[in-house]
C-alpha cells in the first residue's frame, strides 16, 4: 500500500486536505499512480550529465491526453529545463492549454522533490488551482497536493482577468 505523508507543519507545502472519496476514488487513485509511473520511465530519458540528478513529468490535458517531459541539462545551469516545463511545452506545442493533473518523478532522491518556483508559475498559468499534483522520489513516500497548495498566492490570474475585460 502507498504512504502518503505529509511535510512538518512549518512547510508551506501542503497536501491535499480533500482526499478522493466516493466511486471515483480508486479510479481517481490508480490514474494519478498511472501518471506518476509514466514521470518515472520519462525520468531514464533526462539528460543530465552534470547533476546526475533525473526528473521526469507527466501531464494530463484536460482532454486525457498525456504529455511527458525530463529535465535538460546545460553547463550554463541557468539554460537548464525542468522535466515539468518540458512536459508543458511539449503540450503547448501540440495545442493544449488546460491541465488537469500532474506527476513528477525524482528517483535519484530518497525523499519526494517537488517542482521549483519556475515551475510552480508556468504551471499555474495552465491550471487550476485545484488540479492535482503528485510527486516522489526512490521511496514509496509520495506527497499528494494541488497546484493551489504549491502556488497558494497566484494573483496573476486574477490581473490578466482585469485586464480582458
Amino acid at each position: 500500500m502507498e504512504k502518503y505523508t505529509s511535510y512538518p507543519d512549518s512547510s508551506p507545502i501542503k497536501p491535499c486536505d480533500e482526499r478522493p472519496s466516493g466511486a471515483n476514488a480508486s479510479g481517481l487513485d490508480s490514474q494519478m499512480q498511472a501518471l506518476f509511473n509514466e514521470a518515472l520511465k520519462v525520468a531514464s530519458l533526462a539528460y543530465a550529465p552534470y547533476s546526475k540528478f533525473h526528473v521526469g513529468a507527466a501531464l494530463l490535458a484536460d482532454d486525457g491526453t498525456m504529455y511527458t517531459g525530463c529535465n535538460v541539462e546545460n553547463r550554463s545551469f541557468g539554460l537548464t529545463i525542468c522535466a515539468e516545463r518540458s512536459a508543458v511545452v511539449q503540450a503547448v506545442s501540440k495545442g493544449r492549454r488546460s491541465f488537469v493533473a500532474l506527476a513528477i518523478a525524482a528517483p535519484d532522491s530518497e525523499t519526494p522533490v517537488g517542482p521549483c518556483g519556475a515551475c510552480r508559475q508556468v504551471l499555474s498559468e495552465f491550471m487550476a488551482p485545484d488540479a492535482l499534483v503528485r510527486f516522489g522520489g526512490s521511496s514509496p513516500e509520495q506527497v499528494n497536493t494541488t497546484i493551489g497548495a504549491l502556488y497558494p498566492y497566484d494573483s496573476l490570474h486574477e490581473l490578466a482577468a482585469g485586464q480582458r475585460q
